[in-house]
Parts: structure tokens; sequence; C-alpha cells
């Protein structure tokens, strides 16, 4: 019979947990949270010092109710929840369950934290378990705390100034700040013309090309050439002149590899690299955490994953640069350790950086045991955490100036001399993509050159490009909005309320969005500043450390954002969601206005409901008055519902068939056909796929008898079973990176097997396929 407890969050980790530690101990999971705060008003209480009202999670019940019986018949209780604040509200609240039941009278519930899941630390934290620390629970609590009141006070006053259902929070507003901000300077941007002039020459069978820099002694900015006729004048001054070369310049460069992999720096590169969203990204490296059957028993295969720090333990060091020396000569390996320390303020959350829990476990040793997206991940993990330990790449760099006339043409050349942590990365490296990386031929001070060609280039300028994923987390982390393990959870909301949409793997604010931000930046402005929620984040970073109270702050807080609240509700909702505009309806010359409803914004006149005139944002008053002049009707055919005439009709989202007896009858159908696939439902298998448009214009693929089968799928099908799954269809997907391939359309699955390499790349191996 086990005579000790210890209780964890994962179902998944307390099967690896219990192979450690033997039959004298019972694994039991949480499965995360316990309790939560009462759904509704009132469960924070600013009068009494912020009280809080908790009530058990429903789902969670009967493992609580497992846990509770297991305390009853064990002698000792370790607390095993995960390293971080959550992790130790976890236990915590898991104590106040156990008191309420008066179960701890004789015992007591002690805290246990591992970063790995491995055998020696495991045992070592069963050796030093320690009390549950008030500190961390405290700056959870406040967080909490602040993210119910704003919630519970911002939401209902969103759905009475612009639409029901929306939201606000602490951090995802300032998130959708950063979106439409950088929308805005997209859609103010002024394109500039400027032009380049560049020169092509040769020696030998070496070609290389050169850049105007100087002209008549001065150096030229982007700016100088700013039109055509500039640079065709300074083309004609330089045309038919002799090339020499007047200076050149050799230097040694070197690059240091970047340091072990963060939170925020795993979420950019797996984002950057692999194609992930950084949800899948954290649920993969959660996964390798938690552990996999590696063939020898199961393992966790990498370091806790929500962590600010760049550091590494010592016998982890001690284990690469041991892996290191065997593997290359000795000057890949430097002298003393490498030692990283973190740019972010008040990193914590864990003692380490990301790194595999064993450096001799490669890639290639647990590959067979993963799935695509484990094993995409762990390599990537395994390469950064192995490359900074090892010495810098080093090259020679060449700087060649070429004399034409008045005008310099300066060209310059890179070439590797030593690997160093590059040698990791090998197959990576492409140096045909980096112009600095050409390589120039042996010229000497003097020498005459041929000139090839002589010619310019024209540019434009570009705007700043839209958030993707990964750059939206760089910013996120650079404003300190928010904290690394919350931004995963932060984007995920922001698409789910559908305030941003993903176009081209880039963040667009949608209607809802703009008016909401709008909304909150110009009456709630303080609270959506960078500064004051980085400066908030720092205040529960010193809860976390001891150094403040968190009733103090929550109340400081409370004054200043309760007293606004009060102040907007006066606020009507035309004021929040039209915008005037100078142009007069075309129907009753009354004043033209942009309104916002359940499908966005559009243009309608001020006379409503005397003058029904509208039109889409976008289109002319003559497109719409063209549009509506005639309605096209459907020959040969009738309303299925009412028998009425079938108009074509134009909406939001585009031409459609509807009945000529709306509203009466809303019998609407695509004006296309839509394409069948001749693949079957593989969920309802009654249905067949087919193609169909979102209304953002995407293609995707669903089932022919939605709403009775929802079954949809975004990459095309094919009727052929999954070899790993057995799941009835395949889909094809194709990727830059990955060129195209068949994949299971089962995210759990993860097989894959490609059908054309990228383009410009040679096919993958059979056995990497």
């Amino acid at each position: 019979m086990p005579t000790s407890l210890l209780i964890v969050e994962s179902p998944s980790k307390a099967k690896t947990l219990k192979k450690y530690l033997g039959p004298d101990f019972e694994v039991l999971a949480s499965y995360g949270h316990v309790r939560d705060l009462v759904p509704k008003n009132g469960a924070v209480d600013p009068e009494k010092d912020f009280a809080m009202k908790y009530q058990l999670i429903a789902r969670n019940s009967k493992h609580v109710d497992a846990i509770v019986s297991a305390v009853r018949e064990a002698d000792h209780v370790y607390l095993a929840t995960d390293p971080d604040r959550e992790g130790e509200a976890i236990s915590w609240h898991l104590v106040q369950i156990l008191n309420s039941k008066k179960l701890l009278k004789d015992k007591t519930a002690q805290r246990v934290v591992f970063h790995e899941i491995t055998k020696n630390a495991v045992l070592d934290a069963i050796q030093n378990p320690r009390e549950i620390a008030q500190d961390l629970v405290d700056a959870q609590q406040a967080r909490r705390a602040l993210d119910y009141l704003v919630g519970f006070n911002l939401s209902p006053l969103l759905w009475k100034k612009i639409r029901r259902g929306l939201s606000a929070g602490r951090v995802q507003s300032p998130a959708l700040r950063l979106i439409c901000e950088r929308e805005n300077e997209i859609k103010a941007f002024v394109q500039q013309e400027y032009w380049s002039i560049h020169l092509d020459s040769h020696k030998s069978r070496t070609k290389f090309s050169a850049k105007l820099t100087q002209l008549a002694g001065k150096k030229l900015d982007q700016f100088d050439l700013p039109n055509e006729a500039e640079q065709a004048a300074v083309l004609a001054r330089l045309q038919g002149l002799p090339a020499s070369v007047s200076n050149i310049e050799k230097k040694k460069k070197s690059r240091s590899p970047a340091a072990p992999f963060t939170t925020s720096t795993l979420q950019q590169e797996a984002v950057r690299k692999l194609g992930m969203t950084t949800d899948r990204a954290m649920r993969t490296a959660q996964q390798l955490y938690e552990g996999m059957d590696i063939g020898q028993g199961t393992v966790g295969l990498i370091t806790y994953m929500r962590t600010d720090s760049v550091a590494l333990a010592n016998e982890a060091v001690e284990e690469i640069r041991g892996y290191i020396g065997l593997k290359w000569d000795a000057d890949y390996l430097p002298k003393n350790p490498a030692v990283y320390k973190s740019k972010a303020k008040n990193a914590q959350e864990a003692h380490e950086a990301i790194r595999p829990t064993s450096i001799l476990r490669t890639p290639e040793m647990v590959k067979p045991f993963l799935t695509t997206d484990q094993f995409k991940l762990y390599d990537m993990i395994w390469k950064r955490t192995l490359a900074c330990q090892m010495a810098p790449a080093k090259f020679d760099t060449t700087s060649v100036d070429i004399q034409v006339g008045e005008g310099v043409f300066r060209a310059s050349g890179q070439v590797q001399t030593f690997a160093g942590f590059l040698a990791v990365y090998e197959e990576d490296v492409d140096d045909a993509e980096d112009e600095d990386n050409a390589k120039l031929p042996l010229l000497t001070e003097g020498e005459e050159l041929p000139v090839d060609k002589l010619y310019g280039d024209q540019h434009f300028t570009q705007p700043p490009p839209r958030f993707s994923e990964a750059s939206l987390v760089k910013a996120l982390e650079e404003f300190g909005i928010g904290r690394p393990s919350t931004y995963a959870s932060i984007i995920s909301t922001l698409k789910d309320r559908e305030y941003v949409i993903l176009d081209k793997k880039r963040f667009l604010p949608t209607d809802t969005g703009d008016i909401v931000n709008k909304f909150l930046t110009e009456h709630f402005a303080q609270y959506v500043d960078y500064n004051f929620t980085a400066k908030l984040e720092n205040q529960l970073d010193e809860i976390a450390n001891g150094g403040r109270q968190w009733v103090p702050v929550m109340d400081t807080f409370w004054k200043g954002f309760k007293k606004q609240i009060d102040e907007k509700e006066s606020i009507s909702r035309a004021e929040v969601t039209t915008e005037s505009l100078d142009e007069a309806c075309p129907k009753c010359s009354k004043p033209l206005s942009i309104k916002f409803g359940k499908r966005g914004r559009f243009i309608a006149c001020t006379g409503y409901p005397d003058c029904d005139y509208t039109r889409n944002i976008g289109e002319t008053a003559e497109q719409a008055a063209e549009e509506a002049e005639a309605p096209t009707v459907i020959e040969g055919r009738s309303c299925p519902d009412c028998g009425g005439e079938l108009h074509i009709k134009k909406g939001r989202y585009g031409k459609f068939i509807g009945c000529a007896n709306y509203p009466k009858c809303k019998h609407i159908e695509p004006l296309e056909k839509p394409r069948e696939t001749g693949v079957t439902c593989p969920e309802c298998k009654t249905g067949q796929l087919i193609e169909r448009k979102s209304r953002y214009g995407k293609l995707f693929y669903s089932c022919n008898t939605y709403p009775k089968c929802k079954y949809a799928t975004w990459n095309p099908p094919i009727a052929e079973p999954c070899p790993k799954c057995n799941w009835p269809i395949l889909t094809i997907k194709t990727t830059k990176r990955r060129g195209t391939e068949k994949v299971c359309p089962q995210k759990e699955c993860g097989y894959a097997e490609q059908i054309a390499p990228p383009e410009g790349k040679d096919a993958a191996p059979a056995e990497e396929a």
C-alpha cells in the first residue's frame, strides 16, 4: 500500500513519475486548476481587501475527489505542480480544499519542484521539499483579480457602447492596440521612389556586382537619386569611363551563437522556422517536457518550457561541453563555458533556459518515437542548446572600392574561415541567399576592371510590415505586455474574439477590433498604455519576489479604474461607432456617415429610418447605384421556399442568389455551385466534402450536409487513409519551407509525406520525406 502521495498537474506526467518513484508512491493529477473565481459579479470584493470567492471547477471535481480519497490514506503529501506562479497557486488551492475537509491535521502537504522530469531531478526534489511560497501565490491571485475586475467592468461597457458579446482584457487590449496602430501606420504610409546605380564586372570566370556609394566626393544617401531622370543623368556622366580598384579593405569578423531558448524566443523561432502557431509550439513543448516513451522507458526530453531565464545548470554545461569535445576538434570548444544573462526585467518563472534534459539524446536517436511536430521542436531546441556552448564562427570579409570617373562603387564579399557553432546548423546555411557572402576574385589596388554593365535600379519605400505571430511576440516582450507564458493565450483570445484575422500569416484588425481599440484608446488610454501595462507587470513580479504587498497594488489600480468606468457610462453608442463623412446621400441629400453593424462597418444615411440608403465601405456611390438599378433575375428557376423570383444580389462577401421576397422569405444560395471533391466526409461518412469560401475569402473544405455535420479542413482532401492512424482521408499541404506534402488532418497524428520539395531544392531522401 503506498504511503506517500505526489500530486501533479498533468496525467501524462503522472505516468512518467510513477515509474521513477516506485510502489511507495501514489501519483495523481489535478488536471490543471482545481478552483476558479465564481463567474459572476462580486467574486472579487474591493471593499474587503479584494477578498475572492472561489468555487470548484466542475470538470475537475472527480479528480479532486480522487485526490481527497488518496490523502486520507497517505502518510506524506507532496505537491509537485508546475514550477511557476500558476503551479504554486494550484498547490495552494489544493491545500485550501484539503484543510476545509480537515485532512491535514496530522500530516503536512509539502511543495516539491523539479524543472525537468528525469529520475535524478525528481528524486532530488522529493528529498528537498519546502513550504508553499505565499509570495508567488499572492502574485498569481493579484493577476487573476486584476483580470477579473477589468473583464467584469470593462466588457459590459463594450456591450452597451458597441455590441454584445465583446470583451476587453488587461493585456489583450494593449496587444490589440499594437496591431491597430501598425495598420494605421500602413494606411498613412506614403510611398517614395528612389534609385540606385550598379556596376557589373568580372575577373576570369568570377562575376561580381558593385553599388554606387559616392559621387564627386559625397557619400550617397538613399534619396539622393529620387527619380529616373536624376539617375539617368548620373549614368550619362559615368558611361564609357574606365574602372579601376581604388581601395581594398580586409577584416576578420566573428559571429557568436545565440543564447539558449526562453519561452519568448522559442515561440518566435517556432513560428519563423517551423511555421507553427505560438499555441501549437507551447502544446508541443509541454508534451516534450511531460515525458515521452523513447524505447527505454518514459522520460522528459526538455526542461520546463515557461521561463525567462537563459542560464544553464552547471551539470548541463559540463555534459554539453563533453559532447562537443567528443564530436568536434578542440577549436570548436571555447576554453571557458559561455555564460548568458537575461535581458528581461525580473526574469523568473524557472531557474533555467529551455534545454534538452540530456544533450546525449540526439534528435536522430529520439526521432522514431516522436510526432513530426515533436521532432521538429526538439531538434530546434537541441541544436540551439548545443550551439550556445560552441566557439564563434569566423569570417574573412573584403570590401573593394572601384573608381569610375567621379563615382565610387563598392563590392563586398565574405568567406567563412571557421564554422564554429554554425557546424550545428550546417544544413540550414545557404550562402547564396546572403549577398554579403558573395565571393570576390583576388583583386589588387590600381587594377583595371572591365565594365560589363552600368545600370540603374528603381526602388520604392515600403510600409512597416504587419505583425506576424513571431514579431508580435517580440513586440509584446519588448513593451513588457504580459509575460512569455501568456503570449499564446493573448494571441488566441484576439483571434477567437475576431478582433484580428490572419492574412498571409500576418495580423489584420477586423472592423470590430478597430472599433474596440478606438474606444479603449480614446476613453481608457491609461489602461492600454504600454508603459502602464509594463509597470503593472513589474509590480506583479515584485509581489512574487516579496518586494511588494498585493493588496496595496490592487487598491491603487482599482480606485483610478473604477472612477473612469463610472465617468464613461454617459457616452452614447453613436459617439463610439459612428464616423461622419463629408458626403451627401445621393437619395435624400442628407449627410452620410460610417456606421457599425453586426457584420462590420458600412456607409449609411443619417436620415435613417426615413432614408434607407446604404453601401459597402470602399464602394463608390456610382458603383452602388449601378448595382441597385435593376436586379438580375435567374431565368427558369423559382425560390424553392416560396415560389418567388430568384435574383442575383450583392452582399458583404460578394454576389449570391437570394429570393426577391426578402425579408419575408430568407432563402439564399451561393452564386457559384461549390466544387465537389469526390471525397466522402470522414466524420459522418454520408456527406461529401465540397470547396467553400470563408467570410474572409479563404478556401476551405467542409461536409455538404452542414449544419448536420460540421466537419471541415483548410487543405484540399484526398481519398487516401492515413497509414499512421488510419483516418479515412489525407490532405494536400504546400508550404515554402517543406514544399508539397500529404498530411493527416488529425493534429495529434502528425503524419506527413513529401510529394514535391520546395522550389529550388532537391527532393528530401525517402526516409526523411
